[in-house]
């Protein structure tokens, strides 16, 4: 049974730093492109970072440049450091994992989903 448990998340001020990490099990994913997505209030869910097996990193331009995605492949562990964090980065962070990666990622129409975690960004 696959499962990626997120943690990580928090209360944080303006300016500040999280890091997430997303535990995978069930499986080896060190050849499945692994990313995270996140859901604000009211709003749809939407690409954040993505990183292929082969180590290509790609962001959404919101958070290009403060968030960096990594990935330990020995641990099944996938990390989004989050810096300069703003209040409307505040949303639930998923982690998501699929064998392919390509334009489905962007339309969140990937194979595996965690339950989230909060990161809530006071102003």
């Amino acid at each position: 049974q696959v499962q990626l448990v997120e943690s990580g998340g928090g209360l944080v001020q303006a300016g500040g730093s999280l890091r997430l990490s997303c535990a995978a099990s069930g499986r080896t994913f060190s050849s499945y492109a692994m990313g995270w997505f996140r859901q604000a209030p009211g709003k749809e869910r939407e690409f954040v970072a993505i990183i292929r097996w082969s180590g290509m990193t790609y962001y959404a331009d919101s958070v290009k440049g403060r968030f960096t995605i990594s990935r330990d492949a020995a641990k099944n562990t996938v990390y989004l450091q989050m810096n300069s964090l703003k209040p409307e980065d505040t949303a639930v962070y998923y982690c998501a994992a699929d064998p392919t990666y390509g334009s489905h990622w962007y339309t969140a129409r990937v194979d595996y989903w965690g339950k989230g975690t909060l990161v809530t960004v006071s102003s």
